[in-house]
């Protein structure tokens, strides 16, 4: 049998395990872990069994070099199983850290992840911003990554500490006014407009 054959001939098998190494920590909080296991959840048990149906009838029909329904299919495929590979990755690596747990001492006023700070810079004015997770930054909410520079300057500071934020060509002096620790409302996970979750596949 030819090579080309037994390529077509390979089943739709599930997204191919990576091989293992040192996880980075994902440090998240609890509602930005519930979201991406609510996608790996969708992607694995309701999208992929979708596409994979209408992909199998695609292939069913015919010449698959120019089939519309197949080349696209596949390649849809491709992307939901590298994002299950990619989510699974960060829910096995979660830390996961409540911003509103309670805090003893002195910790509870400074800087770590899950703070919300108010900070003043250097023209007098206030900014807020919340320390979050990679997976769930969000500038338009203030929400910026527990790894942005601006986090690291913070990190650690109590209200009336002045730090400095490096930026390229320039340094910025800030004045810690507030910390927090509260709950950060995040956005729950919601199916993309067009998500094939259902088979579409017409059968005669």
């Amino acid at each position: 049998m030819a090579d080309w054959q037994m390529r077509e001939k390979r089943p739709l098998r599930g997204p191919v395990p990576d091989k293992a190494g040192p996880t980075p920590k994902n440090y998240i909080t609890p509602a930005g872990l519930q979201r991406l296991k609510d996608e790996h959840s969708f992607l694995l048990s309701r999208e992929r069994p979708a596409v994979v149906e209408v992909v199998a009838w695609a292939a069913s029909n015919g010449d698959r070099s120019e089939n519309a329904d197949y080349l696209y299919g596949k390649r849809r495929l491709n992307q939901i199983d590298s994002r299950i590979r990619f989510l699974t990755k960060r829910i096995d690596a979660a830390v996961v850290v409540d911003p509103a747990a309670p805090r003893p001492g002195s910790v509870a006023t400074r800087v770590f992840f899950g703070a919300t700070v108010t900070y003043k810079d250097a023209s007098g004015l206030e900014h807020v911003v919340s320390i979050v997770g990679i997976d769930e930054v969000d500038l338009d909410r203030g929400y910026i990554s527990w790894r942005s520079p601006l986090a690291n300057a913070l990190m650690k500071a109590s209200p009336g500490d002045r730090v400095n934020l490096r930026a390229p060509g320039k340094t910025e002096h800030l004045e810690i006014i507030e910390v927090e620790y509260a709950p950060i409302p995040m956005d729950p996970f919601r199916e993309p407009l067009g998500a094939q979750s259902t088979p579409r596949v017409k059968r005669s």
